[in-house]
């Protein structure tokens, strides 16, 4: 069985390292997304970034400073030695202090880049509602059209182990 990392969890991986890119503000899709990879690829080890407690309002400097650091470690990881899974799962109740799936935005754009020029392996997938889903597919359509965007969370894990395995 492959290992299920929740940051700020550290551990040496030997193998493919699937991490959970996405909105965290949102419903717990990374549960769904890990039962999924596990019935599919056991052996895969999954990066989970959703840590397990409710942080908002009570996270310090040093707690954000260590997440980003973990995320950073392991989509790194991923995208040397297994596949980077977006799910862009769509807004729920909307925050007037925060763009909604900021960070996630970031990083798919930093990761799309990293595909185009060095071949990373994307697994993406966009729920109905996200907003900026036509931007997106259009963008990629452009530059990474080897990137097969999904629109359910199953097709993008069933993407996501097929690359793991080298497809």
């Amino acid at each position: 069985m492959g290992t299920l990392l929740v940051a700020p969890e550290r551990r040496a991986l030997a193998g493919p390292l699937v991490f959970l890119a996405g909105p965290t503000w949102t419903v717990p899709w990374q549960d769904e997304a890990i039962r999924l990879l596990r019935s599919l690829a056991p052996a895969l080890h999954i990066a989970n970034p959703r840590r397990p407690l409710d942080t908002e309002g009570d996270f310090t400097e040093a707690m954000y400073a260590e997440q980003v650091d973990w995320e950073t470690e392991h989509l790194a990881r991923a995208g040397r030695e297994g596949v980077v899974l977006f799910w862009l799962a769509a807004e729920r109740e909307h925050r007037c202090d925060r763009a909604f799936a900021q960070t996630t935005r970031f990083e798919l754009a930093e990761w799309k880049e990293k595909h185009r020029l060095g071949g990373a392996r994307l697994a993406l997938g966009i729920e109905a509602g996200f907003t900026g889903a036509r931007y997106i597919r259009r963008r990629f359509a452009q530059d990474c059209p080897a990137v097969r965007i999904q629109d359910e969370l199953e097709g993008t894990c069933r993407e996501a182990v097929r690359l793991a395995r080298g497809g």
